[in-house]
């Protein structure tokens, strides 16, 4: 993909660099298309491939974990300890790894994924322009949609008796995942200097 952007951007440099020094070369209608071509098409291609590779990337743990602010959150990922639920997420693979920071905090709704760039924007401009909030909360709180879009369904999940006893306030977001007493230890940043740490053998923090 990235290939075929690099390429698609040397034609559309080349060709209007063409059309720039030599513009009566268009008199004829198929330099006319080509003209087109040139400078129309291929620099939209270029945009829309470029956008679709930057989403792609924006998805990317790393890439979540590369603004300071968030780095102790992606440190929280290798605690060593059950209790902690993004850490034994991430560690066990439950979620994509190399995805994990989307995979959880995405809208699983038909526009959550652009509702969270859009989002994502924001956190950007106060990272470089603003400063970050402290600590780091998100808008609306964390929704069992994020848990459920995984767990509903699933052996562990249904057969559990207290998730059974209130299936149906979960599912409406009445009683959170979260709540005190259920799995209520997620990136638990300010203890971090106070934790052990997992250590994988193939991946460097």
């Amino acid at each position: 993909m990235i290939g075929i952007l690099i390429t698609q951007i040397v034609v559309s440099i080349v060709l209007a660099s063409v059309f720039l020094i030599r513009p009566t070369v268009t008199v004829g209608v198929a330099w006319k298309t080509l003209a087109f071509v040139g400078l129309c098409v291929l620099p939209a291609l270029c945009i829309v491939g470029g956008m679709d590779i930057h989403m792609q990337r924006s998805e990317q743990r790393k890439f979540c974990v590369s603004c300071h602010a968030m780095a102790p959150y992606g440190q929280s990922l290798y605690v060593d300890d059950p209790g902690h639920i993004p850490a034994q997420h991430f560690q066990n693979h439950r979620v994509p790894p190399d995805t994990a920071c989307f995979a959880c905090h995405a809208d699983y709704t038909i526009y959550g994924p652009l509702k969270d760039k859009m989002r994502g924007l924001t956190r950007l401009y106060m990272q470089y322009v603003s400063t970050p909030p402290d600590p780091i909360v998100i808008p609306g709180g964390f929704k069992n949609a994020q848990c459920l879009h995984c767990h509903l369904g699933a052996r562990s999940f249904e057969e559990n008796p207290v998730h059974a006893a209130m299936r149906d306030a979960l599912i409406s977001n009445q009683t959170s995942c979260l709540a005190s007493g259920c799995h209520d230890t997620a990136h638990d940043v300010a203890n971090l200097s106070h934790q052990k740490f997992w250590s994988p053998s193939d991946e460097t923090q």
